[in-house]
C-alpha cells in the first residue's frame, strides 16, 4: 500500500525551478521512515531522465568519491535528475555535492540522509547557499487520514497513540507492529547516534531514553537525569542533542517574557513517535487501562503540529508556560508576532478555564483546548 507523503509536493515544487535547480535538495529523516520509498516514487515520476544510486553500496561510494570527480561526466551526460540515497556514506560528500551543483548545472540533485547530524556536519560549509533542506518524519495524521471516514479516524487515533506512525507499524496488525517497533528500536533507530563520535554507551542511551519516556509532558531536569545515571550533566546534554539530531526527541523550552514568577530555565522533552516511546517502556496497553493517556495525547498533538508546520513550510517558535505558583499551559506557539496557547485534554468533557494571568500579561494572545473532538483542525497547521 502506497501512502502519499506531503513532502512529495514540496520536492516537486523545487525541482527544475530556476535558481533552485542550482541547489541540492536534501531530505533528512530517521532510518526506516520511508526516505527510499519516497525517492523511488520520485524516480517513477521522471522516467528516462532520472538516475538513482544507493550509497550504502561500496561501488557507488567509490564512483562518487571526491578523487573521482573528474570522471563524473561519464555517467551524468544524459541525467537530468540525480538521486543519492543515504548520501552521507560518500566520503567528503559536501565537496562532492558542491562539484555536482557548480559543474553540472543541467542536473538536479536530490540527496537523502538518515540523520541530520550525519549529513549536515559534512555539507554545512561546502554547500552554503547551494542547498534546500527538507525533513521527512514518520507518517503524519493528515497523510494517514486521506479518504478516511470519521468513524475510521476515531478507530485509528488510539492506535497512533499506542503504536506510533512509523511505516512498519502502520502497515501491520498489533502483534506485527510490536515486533516491528522492537526491531526498529534495537537495530536501527539509535545506530547513527552511537556511531557518531564513536559513542560506546548503548546501555546509557537506552536508560536515558527510558527515563525520558516516563517524563513526557513534565519538566525535565538534566541534573536529576545525571544523578540517576551516574554521569556528568554534559554527557546528558550531549546525548539528548544527538537524539534530537536523529529525530528521536525534540525539546520545548519554557516561555518567559514579563513575569518574574515565570519559570524561565527549563524544558520539556517529547518523542517524535509514540510507538518508539511505548516500546522503550514496554507498554502498548489500551488507553483505557493507562495512567499516561493525557501525556500521550499531549505528546501526539505537539509532534503532529510540528510535522504539519514543517510540511506547510511555515515557521513558528514553540514553548510551554509555567509559573512558580504551578499555573501552566501545555503549548505556546509564536508565529508572526502572535501568541497562541493550547491545552491538550484526552477527556473531551473535562472543563478547562482560560489562563487569566497569561492572557492579561500577553495581550492579544489566544487560548484553545484541543481534544479528540477538535484536534484535526489544529493539526492542519
Amino acid at each position: 500500500m502506497i501512502i502519499e507523503r506531503k513532502i512529495s509536493k514540496i520536492i516537486e515544487s523545487h525541482l527544475f525551478k530556476g535558481r533552485n535547480k542550482k541547489k541540492v535538495i536534501i531530505i533528512y529523516g530517521p532510518r526506516q521512515v520511508g526516505k527510499t520509498t519516497l525517492v523511488q516514487q520520485l524516480l517513477k515520476k521522471h522516467p528516462g531522465k532520472a538516475e538513482y544510486f544507493n550509497c550504502d553500496y561500496f561501488d557507488v561510494q567509490e564512483q562518487f568519491a571526491y578523487k573521482n570527480a573528474g570522471q563524473f561526466q561519464k555517467f551524468l551526460s544524459n541525467v537530468k535528475l540525480l538521486i543519492l540515497d543515504e548520501a552521507q556514506r560518500i566520503e567528503n560528500i559536501g565537496l562532492v555535492l558542491k562539484i555536482l551543483v557548480d559543474h553540472y548545472p543541467s542536473v538536479q540533485v536530490v540527496a537523502t540522509g538518515s540523520s541530520s547530524f550525519d549529513l549536515s556536519n559534512k555539507i554545512k560549509e561546502p554547500l552554503t547557499g547551494r542547498k534546500i533542506e527538507l525533513k521527512l518524519f514518520p507518517f503524519s495524521v493528515s497523510e494517514l487520514f486521506v479518504h478516511k471516514t470519521k468513524l475510521e479516524k476515531n478507530r485509528l487515533l488510539e492506535n497512533f497513540l499506542r503504536y506510533g506512525t512509523y511505516p512498519a507499524a502502520i502497515l501491520a496488525d498489533e502483534k506485527g507492529a510490536e515486533l516491528a517497533l522492537k526491531e526498529l528500536t534495537s537495530s536501527y533507530l539509535f545506530k547513527d547516534v552511537l556511531a557518531f563520535q564513536d559513542l560506546k554507551r548503548s546501555d546509557l542511551l537506552i536508560k536515558l531514553l527510558q527515563l525520558l519516556a516516563f517524563q513526557i509532558g513534565h519538566q525535565v531536569s538534566y541534573h536529576e537525569l545525571a544523578i540517576n545515571l551516574g554521569v556528568d550533566q554534559t554527557v546528558i546534554q550531549k546525548y539528548i542533542h544527538l537524539l534530537e539530531e536523529a529525530f528521536v526527541l525534540f525539546r520545548l523550552p519554557a516561555f518567559s517574557r514579563n513575569l518574574r514568577k515565570e519559570v524561565a530555565k527549563s524544558r520539556k522533552i517529547y518523542f517524535y513517535d509514540l510507538g518508539i516511546r511505548n516500546t522503550l517502556i514496554q507498554n502498548y496497553n489500551p488507553l483505557s487501562l493507562r495512567k499516561d493517556a493525557g501525556e500521550l495525547w499531549e505528546n501526539f498533538c505537539i509532534a503532529e503540529r510540528i510535522k504539519a508546520l514543517e510540511y506547510d513550510e511555515k515557521t513558528a517558535n514553540h514553548y510551554f508556560w509555567r509559573t512558580y505558583t504551578q499555573k501552566e499551559i501545555d503549548f505556546i506557539e509564536e508565529k508572526g508576532g502572535q501568541l497562541a496557547a493550547y491545552e491538550f485534554k484526552w477527556d473531551a468533557h473535562r472543563t478547562v478555564k482560560p489562563p487569566k494571568e497569561f492572557l492579561e500579561t500577553y495581550k492579544g494572545s489566544t487560548f484553545q483546548v484541543i481534544t479528540p473532538e477538535n484536534y484535526e483542525k489544529f493539526l492542519e497547521g
